[in-house]
C-alpha cells in the first residue's frame, strides 16, 4: 500500500508539471508549489483548510464543471490525502469520471477509488462495480486496460464475483488488442492466487493454452504465468500445454537476439520467457511423445552449448540473463532424470562453476548438484567430483556458500566416500559458525549411522563428535549412540574401552559423561579384567567427573554406580567406595529432592540381602525395538525453525536394513517410550532436558554440594575428613559454609538492649537464605544491616586447597555513628588446620549515620570441615 500511494504521488507531480507544454493542470500545480513553500506545519495545515473549503463550495454551488476541473480538484483531494489528512467528501465527483469518455480523466478516476475507495463496503461500491463492468465491454482497449488494472488492485471477494465472468472473455476474444489480453492474464492470475472462486471454469481454460502460440511475445509471457498457476491446481486439464511450450521455447531458444529485439536483454533472447517456460515443462513429468522428447533434448542442448560460447557482452547483466536460463535448463534436466547423456553434461557444467571466481555462481552450481545428489541422480557426480567440493567447504569466504556445500556432501555420501566426507565435515565442524553447527552435527551424526560398514568407526565417530561439539549434540544424537551399543553386542566391548579412554581426558563434555556413564554402567564388566581398567578405576574416573556435572548427570552417574555395586560386587573395596558416595552430604542432603531420593533408595538397595531383588532391579538394559531413526525429523525440524530447509531435497528414510544392517536399532525412547536410562522399577528416569552448564555456582562450590574426588582407600585420621564418613553424616550440617550455621554464630552487639551477646535472633533465618545463594544479608536490624558475597578464585573441581574472597558490606541504618567497629572471625580449635582466614582491617573505624563500610576477607580451604567459625562484629553507640 505504501508503494502504490508514493506511485500516486509521483503520478501527481508528474501531471502538475509535464515534461510537455501545455499538457498539465496550472491550478495543481500553483497547489503543490504553495504546499512546498510552508514553512510550518500550522501553515501548511491552514494552506490545506483553505483549498479543502474551495473544492467543497465548488462541488456543492458550481453545476458547470466540466472534466476538466472535475479532473483537477480530485487530483487535489488525492493529493491532500497523500499528505495524511482525512477526505470526507467529493467521492461522488470522483466515480463520475469513470464515465467520462477521456481518457485522462478515466485514469484520475481509476487512481481516485483505487487509493480512496478500495474498501469494498464502501456505498459506492456498487455504482464502481459497474463503471467497471462497462469499461470491461468498451471498444476502447485503453479503457479496458484501466479497468482491468483496477480489478487486479483492489478486486475483493465481491467485486471478483461480480466482474471474474467477464475476464475469460477478453483472453479467447478474436478481436481483442494483444495488450489487453496481457492485462486479462496477469489480471485472472491475480483473482487465481486471491480469489480462486471467483475463476469459472469453462471452456476458455482449455483454449487459454493457446496463447502459448501467439505471435505476440508480451502475451506469451503473460499467459505462461497464467497458465503455471492453472497447472499447478489442475495439470491433468491442461496436458496440451507441454507440446506447445516446448515448440515455444526451441523457437526462443533457436532465434537470433536480432530476431526478437524488443524481448532481448542484454543479447541474450526472451530470458524471463524461457524460464518461465522450463518452469512449466517441470510440473510434468518426462514427455511420452519421442518427437516433443527429442526436440526438447536438443534445445536443452542449446542452452547447455552456450555456456561455451564466447560472451557476447563483459557487462553483468549479461551473464545474469544468460546463467539464469542454463540453470532452470539444468533443473529441467534434472527433473527428468533418464537422460543420461544430458545429466553427465549439466553435472559437468556445474561443476566447471566451482571454480568460477563469481560467488553467486559457485552458490548456485552448489545448490543445483545438491538438487541432483538428492532426487537420486547423485550416480551423475563422478567421485572425481568430491575435490571440488571439499575446496568449497575449506577454502570459500562466503558463509552460505560453504553452508551448501555442507548440504552437497551431505547428499554426495555413499559407503565408499562416508570416511572421507564424514572426517571433513568434523573437520570443518570446529571452525563453523555457531549459527549452522547444531545441523552440522546432525547430519554427521546421520551420515555415520547410516553409511557404518563397521560400528567401530560409528562409535570413534561420534565420540569424536561430542568432543568437537559438545554444547551443539542434542540429546537425540547421545541417546542414539547409547541405543546402538546397546542393540549390537559385537560392539560393545570396543564401546566401553574407547569410552573409558576417553573420559581420561583432562577436559570433558558433559554429554560425553552421560554417554561414558550409560555405557559402563551396562558394559563395563567386559572390560574389568584388564589391569588398566578395573572396576574401582571405572568408577574413579567417572566420579572424578561428578562434581563438575548438572544435577540431571549426576542423577545418571548414581544410576551407574549402583550397578557397578551390584556386578562387581565381589571386587574389594568397590561396594564400599559407592556406599560412602551415596552417603555423602552432597547427595543424600542435598537440595534436589531427585538427587537426594536416589542417593537414599540407591544405598537402601545394594546393603539389602536380597539377591534376588538386586538381579531382577538392576538387571541390564533389554534391547532397544526397531523403529525409525529419530536423528532425520529432528533434522527437518531445524532445517523449518530456521527456514534453511532446501528445495526440493528429501531425505532418505533411515531404516534399520539402510543404516546400520545387523543392528536392532531404536529410536530415542526407552522399550516403554522414555529415555534410556534405568531406574529401580526398570523404567526410564526422568533425565529428558538435561542441563548443559557444567560449572557449579560459586554458592555450590562454597557450600561443598560438588564434592572432590574421594580416597576411600586412605585410612581413618584427622586430615581425611571422608574418613568414617557414613557413621557421622547423620550430625552434620550438609550446608557448609565458611561461617557455619547461624546457631553457632556470634554475632556480638554490645548496645542492643537486652540482647547484649551471642547470636542475634534475626540472624538465623537471614543465614538460612544466605548459604544457598552467593551473595545475600546475614543480619538487619533498626541499627545496622551485615551482608556478604563471595567470589570463588577456582573451580571446585580442582584440587585443594579451595580459595575464595568474601566481602562483607557493613551498612548503619540507624540515626547515630557506630564507633569502635571491629570485625573478627574466630576458629574453633583444630579448624585451623582445615581452614585459613586472612582479614583486611576496615578503614575508618567508625560508621556514620547511612554510610556503608566493606571488608575483605581472603579464605583458603585446605580440605572439608565439619565444624564452623564465629563471626564477630563489636561497636559502640553514643
Amino acid at each position: 500500500m505504501a508503494n502504490k500511494m508514493k506511485g500516486a504521488k509521483d503520478f501527481l507531480n508528474d501531471l502538475a508539471m509535464p515534461t510537455v507544454k501545455g499538457e498539465g493542470m496550472r491550478g495543481l500545480a500553483v497547489f503543490i508549489s504553495d504546499i512546498r513553500n510552508c514553512k510550518s506545519k500550522e501553515a501548511e495545515t491552514k494552506r490545506i483548510n483553505k483549498e479543502l473549503a474551495n473544492i467543497r463550495s465548488k462541488f456543492k454551488g458550481d453545476k458547470t464543471l466540466d472534466g476538466y476541473q472535475k479532473k483537477k480538484y480530485v487530483c487535489k483531494l488525492l493529493f491532500i490525502f497523500l499528505l495524511g489528512h482525512d477526505i470526507d467528501f467529493g467521492h461522488m465527483e470522483a466515480v463520475n469520471l469513470l464515465s467520462s469518455n477521456k481518457y485522462s480523466e478515466k485514469q484520475i478516476g481509476y487512481l481516485y477509488i483505487s487509493v480512496l475507495l478500495n474498501d469494498q463496503s464502501h456505498e459506492l461500491n456498487k455504482l464502481i462495480v459497474q463503471s467497471i463492468k462497462n469499461d470491461l465491454g468498451s471498444a476502447q482497449p485503453i479503457h479496458i486496460n484501466l479497468a482491468l488494472q483496477c480489478i487486479a488492485n483492489i478486486a475483493g471477494k465481491e467485486m471478483a464475483m461480480s466482474l471474474g465472468p467477464d475476464i475469460p472473455k477478453l483472453l479467447t476474444s478474436g478481436d481483442v488488442s494483444p495488450d489487453v489480453k496481457q492485462s486479462a492474464s496477469l489480471c485472472l492470475l491475480k483473482l487465481l492466487r486471491t480469489c480462486p472462486e471467483a475463476v469459472p471454469h469453462g471452456e476458455w481454460a482449455t483454449r487459454v493454452v493457446h496463447l502459448l502460440n501467439d505471435h505476440h511475445l508480451g502475451v506469451v509471457t503473460a499467459a505462461t504465468s497464467l497458465i503455471h498457476e492453472l497447472v499447478r491446481r489442475n495439470p491433468e486439464d491442461y496436458k496440451s500445454c507441454v507440446s506447445l511450450a516446448v515448440s515455444r521455447l526451441c523457437r526462443i531458444v533457436t532465434a537470433n537476439y536480432t530476431d526478437l529485439q524488443d524481448y532481448t536483454y542484454y543479447f541474450v533472447a526472451g530470458p524471463w520467457l524461457s524460464v518461465k517456460l522450463l518452469r512449466l515443462l517441470q510440473l510434468y513429468p518426462t514427455p511420452e511423445d519421442p518427437a516433443i522428447l527429442q526436440r526438447l533434448g536438443t534445445c536443452l542442448d542449446n542452452i547447455l552449448n552456450r555456456t561455451n560460447e564466447a560472451p557476447k557482452s563483459k557487462k553483468v547483466q549479461h551473464s545474469n540473463a544468460k546463467n539464469a536460463v542454463l540453470f532452470e535448463a539444468i533443473n529441467l534436466i534434472i527433473h527428468m532424470e533418464n537422460d543420461e547423456r544430458l545429466l553427465t553434461r549439466a553435472c559437468q557444467q556445474l561443476c566447471l562453476f566451482l571454480s568460477h571466481k563469481e560467488t553467486n555462481l559457485r552458490y548456485l552450481a552448489l545448490e543445483s548438484m545438491c538438487h541432483l545428489a538428492s532426487t537420486g541422480c547423485g550416480k551423475y557426480i563422478e567421485p572425481a567430483q568430491l575435490n571440488p567440493v571439499i575446496n568449497s567447504l575449506k577454502s570459500e569466504r562466503d558463509i552460505s556458500v560453504r553452508q551448501r556445500a555442507v548440504d552437497l556432501l551431505y547428499a554426495m555420501c555413499d559407503y565408499q566416500n562416508a570416511k572421507t566426507i564424514v572426517a571433513e565435515m568434523l573437520s570443518y565442524l570446529e571452525l563453523a559458525d555457531y549459527s549452522i553447527r547444531e545441523e552440522l552435527v546432525l547430519k554427521v551424526a546421520i551420515l555415520s549411522e547410516k553409511w557404518a560398514k563397521d560400528y567401530t568407526w560409528y562409535v570413534d565417530t561420534i565420540l569424536r563428535l561430542i568432543r568437537v561439539a559438545g554444547d551443539y549434540v542434542s540429546e537425540e544424537v547421545w541417546h542414539r549412540v547409547i541405543q546402538i551399543v546397546t542393540n549390537v553386542e559385537s560392539v560393545r566391548h570396543y564401546a566401553a574401552k574407547t569410552v573409558f579412554e576417553a573420559l581420561q581426558a583432562n577436559a570433558c563434555h558433559e554429554n560425553m559423561v552421560k554417554v561414558g556413564g550409560y555405557i559402563l554402567g551396562e558394559f563395563g564388566h567386559l572390560i574389568a579384567k584388564d589391569p588398566s581398567s578395573t572396576p574401582l578405576t571405572q568408577f574413579y574416573l567417572l566420579h572424578s567427573k561428578y562434581p563438575l556435572c548438572s544435577v540431571s548427570t549426576r542423577i545418571m552417574l548414581l544410576n551407574t554406580y549402583v550397578k557397578f555395586a551390584n556386578v562387581f560386587a565381589d571386587y574389594a573395596g568397590v561396594k564400599n567406595a559407592i556406599e560412602d558416595v551415596l552417603l555423602n552430604d552432597s547427595n543424600i542432603r542435598s537440595s534436589d529432592v531427585e538427587l537426594q531420593q536416589r542417593a537414599s533408595e540407591y544405598h537402601k538397595l545394594i546393603t539389602m540381602n536380597n539377591t534376588e531383588v538386586l538381579l531382577t532391579v538392576l538387571d541390564e538394559m533389554p534391547a532397544f525395538p526397531e523403529k525409525e531413526s529419530s536423528l532425520l525429523s529432528k533434522l527437518k525440524k531445524y532445517r523449518a525453525a530456521n527456514a534453511g530447509a532446501q528445495n526440493g531435497e528429501e531425505e532418505s528414510e533411515l531404516s534399520v536394513n539402510k543404516s546400520l544392517p545387523a543392528a536392532k536399532v531404536r529410536s530415542d525412547e526407552g522399550a516403554n517410550g522414555e529415555n534410556p536410562q534405568t531406574t529401580l522399577s526398570g523404567r526410564s528416569s526422568p533425565v529428558g532436558n538435561l542441563g548443559s552448564s557444567m560449572a557449579t555456582t560459586a554458592s555450590e562450590d562454597l557450600l561443598g554440594l560438588g564434592d572432590p574426588p574421594i580416597d576411600f582407600s586412605a585410612p581413618a585420621s584427622s586430615t581425611n575428613p571422608y574418613s568414617g564418613l557414613a557413621d557421622t553424616s547423620s550430625n552434620l550440617d550438609p550446608l557448609l559454609d565458611i561461617f557455619g550455621p547461624a546457631t553457632n554464630g556470634s554475632l556480638t552487639n554490645g548496645s542492643f538492649g537486652s540482647f547484649s551477646g551471642g547470636v542475634h535472633p534475626l540472624a538465623e533465618e537471614a543465614f538460612k537464605r544466605f548459604v544457598l545463594t552467593d551473595s545475600g544479608v546475614l543480619h538487619e536490624d533498626e541499627q545496622i544491616q551485615i551482608s556478604a558475597q563471595i567470589e570463588p578464585r577456582q573451580s571446585v573441581v580442582s584440587r585443594p586447597p579451595y580459595q575464595a574472597q568474601v566481602t562483607l558490606f557493613f551498612t548503619n541504618c540507624g540515626s547515630y555513628p557506630l564507633n569502635e567497629f571491629h570485625v573478627s572471625v574466630q576458629l574453633p580449635e583444630n579448624l585451623s588446620d582445615f581452614l585459613s582466614v586472612k582479614m583486611i582491617p576496615i578503614t575508618p573505624a567508625s560508621l556514620s549515620p547511612g554510610a556503608q563500610a566493606k571488608q575483605m576477607v581472603e579464605v583458603t580451604c585446605k580440605a572439608d570441615y565439619f565444624t564452623k567459625p564465629t563471626l564477630n562484629v563489636t561497636f559502640t553507640k553514643e
